[in-house]
Order: C-alpha cells, then structure tokens, then sequence
C-alpha cells in the first residue's frame, strides 16, 4: 500500500512534534502515513550548533529538510528580504520532490513560503495558531490553508470564520500524562523545587538576572536551570563554584528534553520563564505558579497577552523586561511560593478550565478527512 506523505513545517515544533506522535500512533492512520518535516536544522544564534527541533524530529527517524527562509517582521536587513524568493524557490523544489498528499504548517516565517509553494501546486494544506494573536506569517498562509486549528477561542477573530477549528494546544504526551496524573502536585514546602527556562533557546536577560542572585536563589530553593546554549558553559563553571551547602542545590543544563521537563515540572512549585505559547499552555495545564517574563520584542506583543491570561487566573505574576532584577525576581518567586493550599488548588481549577489536554487527538481526528 503507497502511504500518503505529509509534510510538517513552521516554528513551533513543539506543537508538531505532539501532533505527529499521535499520528504515528493512531488507529487506522499510522501505517498510512509518511511524515516529512521542513525546518531549520541549526540554531538561530550559531549556526554550528543543531536546532531542537531538528534534534527531536531526526530522533524519531523523520526525514528533515533545512529551509533557508525570510524573516520580514521588524527587520531591515536585505539579506532577509532577499531571502524571502530564495525561500520560496526553495520549498517548491522540496515539494516538488516529495509530492505530499497535505502540509500542516505551525506558523512562523519558515511556513509562510511552504504553505504557499504548496497552494501554488495545488497541495492542500491546514495550519495551526499557537497563540491569542494571530502573527504576520500565520494571517498570509490562512489565506491558502482549508483549515486553521486555534489554541484559544480569542484567536478565531483573525481568521475565516469558516475555516476555523478550536482544538486547543498540542502538548507533549507526557505532559498531559503528568496533567491527568496525581503526580503534578509540587514538591515539599521544606525544600521548594524552582524550574528556571527561557525557552528551547535560554534567555540571556533572565539567566543575567539570575547570576546576580543565584546565591541567594539557592538559599531558598532548590533549582533546575535551563540555560540555553550560549549562556551554558558560564553557568556550569558557577555550579562548580558554589559554596558548601548549595552546590547540591543547583542543577544547570544547556536543554532538557521532554520527558526531563515532565519530571522537572513534577517537581516545581515555582516556574520562572518567558510567555510563549507552550510554556504559558503547560504551565495552565498542570496549574503552576509562575513569574513570566514576556519578550517585550515578540511579535504582535504576543507573550505579554500569553501571560496576562494565567495572571487573569492568579497563576502568574508578570514581570516585565524593563523592570527585571534580582531583587524583584526573588521577591516574586517568594510569593508564588508561598500561596497557600486552599488559593493554590483554587487557582489550579480555574487554569485548568483554560486549556484542552485532548489537543493532539482532535487535530489528527480533523487530518481523517485529507489522510483516510
């Protein structure tokens, strides 16, 4: 039997990789389907070094092809504008090689020139919104998509009403594994867990921050740092340095994957980070406290309104980049450490109420129509 070749692409992922896990394993479609994904294979910041999303999709034995795409919002940098038709070309020639029977695009500026390339050769193609606005990229490829999945309700408003499905978010099975467990509660209050991660990439503004005060961090919680490649190697040298009685407190990785984040999350009562898409949907699927740190350059100001939707529900506490230093990012994690049991489990309930855990399943029920 020919399987049908899908072809993923776009910025998140995290989302995909959800999706296509559950594709792989579900009733009727997995022996159907090829699986091919379109991404970059180096990180954005040094091109020596691979991607996450290379990584964690070549570790499932997908074929990765590297895109070579413009990035158009807030830049004016020509060589990002000459970029864009390069990007185009190609992804045609990608195509044009596979064939794919459907592209499932997850936003961003790579997907843009795949879901048109496709619509151009008359592959069908469906994408997915990760967040409450809809971005520059996600708004042109709906206009050649069939169906938009969206995360929030609040995001259908960017869209044709006609095309939009609400599916909520992928997360990764074993969040969701750890979301309808009784294992999610946090750790003791004798010795609180912090869970500090600035995304797939790090944060160099919130890891700065945290070198100013990590001593005095270290003196109240216990603490998993995850770095970021390029701020790694400093922090391993300053968890070899620490005085006794904290170094066995500190555990610092450049990523962790995600079966390392669920225990992490396990563990955390208190989460500090930034507000994208997947850390503000986990964060409200397992109902922990936060102090989040919206990128003030994202676009759209898309974090920010990400963030003010768990502050909303008691969940978070954000801090803004410009007002970010130790000594109100230690007062904070102080606070949402010490919310009570009777406000957590109150908070809990209401963050649950904003997310689906079903996600992934209800997008592959929605691919049946194009892959059955």
């Amino acid at each position: 039997m020919k399987k049908k070749k899908v072809v993923f692409t776009g910025g998140h992922h995290t989302s995909a990789v959800a999706v296509i896990d559950e594709l792989k394993k579900s009733q009727g479609l997995a022996d159907k389907v090829q699986i091919y994904f379109i991404g970059h294979r180096y990180s954005m910041h040094q091109e020596e070094i691979r991607s996450a999303e290379y990584c964690e999709i070549r570790g499932r034995g997908i074929p990765f092809y590297n895109l070579h795409a413009g990035k158009l919002y807030k830049t004016v940098n020509l060589w990002e504008w000459l970029k864009v038709p390069y990007g185009f070309v190609q992804a045609l020639c990608i195509l044009l090689r596979l064939r794919p029977s459907l592209i499932f695009s997850f936003g961003g500026y790579l997907a843009a020139p795949v879901v048109f390339a496709g619509w151009v050769l008359g592959i069908p193609s469906v994408t997915h919104e990760q967040t409450v606005v809809a971005g520059w990229a996600n708004k042109f490829a709906a206009r050649f998509a069939e169906k938009i999945f969206i995360s929030w309700p609040q995001s259908g408003k960017f869209f044709p009403r006609k095309k939009v499905t609400f599916t909520g978010l992928p997360l990764r099975e074993e969040i969701v594994a750890l979301a309808q467990s009784s294992a999610w509660k946090s750790s003791p209050r004798e010795d609180p867990v912090l869970y500090i991660t600035g995304g797939k990439q790090g944060s160099q503004v919130i890891n700065q921050t945290v070198a100013n005060c990590l001593e005095d961090l270290l003196s109240q919680f216990f603490i998993y740092h995850q770095t970021g490649f390029l701020d790694f190697a400093e922090f391993k040298k300053r968890a070899e340095k620490l005085p006794p009685g904290l170094e066995g407190r500190y555990m610092v990785s450049d990523y962790y994957s995600e079966k390392e984040v669920a225990e992490i999350y396990k563990k955390a009562m208190v989460v500090v980070g930034r507000a994208g898409a997947h850390t503000t949907y986990e964060l409200a699927a397992l109902g922990k406290p936060a102090v989040l740190v919206p990128i003030p350059w994202a676009s759209h100001n898309e974090q920010e309104k990400n963030a003010r939707l768990l502050e909303q529900v008691g969940l978070a506490r954000v801090l803004p980049q410009d007002k970010l230093n130790k000594e109100r990012l230690l007062q904070l994690c102080l606070k949402q450490a010490s919310l009570d049991e009777a406000r957590l489990k109150e908070i809990r309930d209401n963050s649950r109420k904003l997310v689906r855990l079903d996600a992934a399943q209800k997008i592959v029920d929605e691919l049946r129509e194009y892959l059955g």
